[in-house]
């Protein structure tokens, strides 16, 4: 991957002509931050070669989107699964909020190992 930048005579010195890319406007969420600082940390050539072409922020908001489609769909799959419903709701709701926590955060779990730590 090699990048063809042009320069300008300052002088003795030449000096990049860099211009800054413009980046999507849509704030970063939880996992969109999540992806951002695992690339950071973990995987440096990954997140200094996207920062240099300009393309982390928009890849991070790709993954977040993909986090939170696949977190409605497990979460929905999960409920239905496990017969957690409205008659449930109605009927038993502190029974309701626990499995739904449940249901919730073995959701993530799954979203995290596969879209935000891969």
């Amino acid at each position: 991957m090699t990048m063809e930048l042009t320069y300008m005579q300052s002088g003795d010195y030449l000096i990049p002509n860099l211009i800054a890319n413009s980046e999507p406007e849509e704030p970063l969420t939880k996992y969109g931050l999540m992806r951002r600082n695992f690339l950071k940390e973990h995987r440096r050539g990954t997140y200094s070669g996207m920062m240099l072409e300009g393309n982390l922020k928009e890849h991070c908001l790709m993954i977040q989107k993909q986090a939170e489609e696949r977190m409605d769909l497990l979460t929905d799959q999960m409920a239905k699964s496990q017969g957690v419903n409205e008659a449930l709701k109605a009927s038993d709701q502190m029974k309701w909020v626990g499995l739904m926590n449940n249901i919730r955060a073995s959701a993530e779990e799954i979203v995290l190992s596969e879209l935000i730590y891969s």
